[in-house]
């Protein structure tokens, strides 16, 4: 047993993933509001620009009413510590949230009433499948009309093919929308449409209590019990650890912006979620209570504040305990450093921590040190896997609009793509950068910052590729000849390996067929 063990169990690491306006953001502080970590609730969609939700923070962000970078807030809660990563929702940000996943225990999954999974709820479900991570769904939007309830519960076990087990239940929906039955706590939630509390909860052991029609009236309770006895028969008991091995999703029904049901959520969750669980480095398996510290960089944010050009890289602690001004071993580098204003975070607000443990979330200040997927160890060679680059789909030329602010351009560049939001390729032909993303959208976030955060201005000109790909071979005659015939398309990465940037599936079927000897790879990670 670690002397940190106490201390290790008490932590609860999770994400909030889900489709954009799902309601993941307002789900999020909700959360922090019994956390006692923010004392009121900004009305997230009202009035965007002058009060804008706690974990959005960056300008672009306020602009857009999106989440784009994953942010990391931290509550104590009934004895538990709660570290919540609230991921960017948007598709042009899949990325960030599938790192963000390799840093977490388990996940909450927000589905919105109306609109039911939707696509890009599905990728990250498969992330959390290969993972093995577990999974609880919020279905959130109760207070207003949507799929019936049964219906959602077979396309969630459809779509995200996962068995699913309710553990409240809605009793209508829309206006006439009551309140929960909560099968867990075997009580009665009731709904009153008010933004700052959470009703009344009426204990209902036996849920055939004739008191139920006092509260929901006849028609309402008769098919309540209908629908228990439904669920009863249909699905199975549910199962803790049938869940921890995220074999079985439990579902809430609530409401994240009227506050209906996120306490229930919140107080089912700490109870059964996992506290931080090994994680397999290259070498061995690390265990969270091991005495030594080990951590591994899974995201780097620059310019939490613009005033000083800083960056800060998220560490997740694997194992042990992390402590201010200790020395640490970076691995890659193969040197010690010691660091003397570590911060945990309260979305924006972030203090200096003295200590940290398994479980948690830091955030180390950054001079250019790090990269996503890089070990810090109390001395050992470890190395995390499973932190992929993904094979961009989307290519522009970027260049220079102000010629006196090239070193600004440059320095931003490298900062943004350390970030890791979008990747950067120089085309050896004629030494053109070219920067590639997973989305449309990325390209205005990086312009945008480049201008506000960096005074550079920067403009894009079309390109037209289909995928980058890594190539390595072992045949090295076979790779020059590659490299000579598609040298128009060779390119460098940022750590100088090499990429091919095929412009149609047809020529990059062609060139697998034509070079049997060279490996073709589509995430950075091979």
């Amino acid at each position: 047993m670690s002397q940190y063990s106490e201390e290790i169990k008490r932590r609860r690491t999770f994400a909030i993933v889900s489709h954009p306006d799902a309601g993941k953001t307002t789900l999020t502080e909700k959360l922090l509001l019994f956390g006692g970590a923010i004392h009121v609730a900004g009305a997230v969609k009202s009035n965007k620009i002058k009060k804008t939700a706690t974990s959005d923070w960056m300008e672009i962000e306020k602009q857009r009413g999106i989440s784009v970078a994953t942010s990391v807030m931290a509550f104590d809660y009934e004895d538990h510590k709660v570290n919540i990563l609230d991921t960017p929702g948007h598709q042009d940000f899949a990325e960030d949230t599938f790192r963000t996943l390799t840093a977490v225990d388990s996940v909450i999954i927000v589905i919105d009433i109306a609109k039911g999974v939707e696509a890009q709820t599905r990728k990250l479900m498969e992330v959390c499948r290969m993972r093995k991570t577990p999974v609880i769904v919020f279905v959130n939007k109760m207070d207003r009309d949507g799929k019936d309830p049964f219906d959602l519960l077979d396309e969630i076990e459809e779509e995200l093919q996962i068995k699913v087990r309710p553990l409240s239940w809605p009793i209508d929906m829309g206006q006439r929308f009551k309140g929960v039955y909560n099968i867990y706590e075997k009580k009665l939630d009731l709904y009153t449409p008010s933004k700052q509390y959470v009703t009344e909860k009426i204990g209902f052991d036996d849920i055939n209590n004739p008191e139920l029609e006092d509260h929901i009236g006849i028609n309402l309770a008769d098919k309540l019990r209908s629908d228990i006895e439904l669920i009863e028969g249909v699905y199975p008991e549910f199962d803790v650890n049938t869940y921890l091995r995220g074999d079985i999703a439990p579902v809430f029904f609530g409401s994240a912006l009227n506050n209906f049901g996120v306490k229930e959520l919140l107080d089912c969750f700490i109870k059964i979620a996992p506290s931080p669980r090994p994680i397999q480095a290259v070498e061995r398996v690390v265990d969270p209570e091991e005495d030594n510290f080990t951590g591994f960089i899974f995201k780097i944010h620059a310019n939490m504040d613009p005033n000083h050009r800083s960056c800060i890289a998220f560490v997740k602690i694997c194992s042990g305990r992390f402590e201010r001004n200790a020395n640490y071993k970076h691995v890659r580098f193969g040197k010690q450093m010691r660091f003397s204003s570590p911060t945990a975070f309260m979305a924006q607000k972030k203090e200096t921590v003295d200590e940290a443990f398994a479980g948690d979330i830091i955030g180390l200040p950054d001079t250019g040190n790090f990269k996503i997927g890089d070990t810090l160890t109390s001395g050992e060679e470890l190395h995390f896997k499973g932190l992929p680059s993904f094979s961009p789909e989307m290519f522009k030329y970027i260049e220079n609009a102000d010629p006196m602010k090239a070193k600004q351009l440059n320095k931003g560049i490298e900062q943004l793509m350390d970030e890791g939001v979008a990747q950067l390729f120089t085309n050896q032909f004629n030494g053109r950068k070219i920067i590639g993303t997973v989305g449309q959208l990325q390209f205005e976030v990086i312009q945008y910052r480049l201008l506000h955060e960096y005074g550079a201005q920067c403009k894009w000109e079309p390109i037209s590729l289909y995928k980058a790909c890594w190539i390595e071979s072992d045949n090295q005659v076979a790779l020059e000849n590659f490299k000579k015939r598609k040298s128009q398309y060779m390119a460098l990465d940022k750590e100088g390996r090499d990429v091919y940037l095929a412009d149609s599936g047809y020529v990059l079927t062609m060139a697998q067929q034509d070079f049997p000897d060279i490996k073709f790879h589509f995430t950075s990670e091979f």
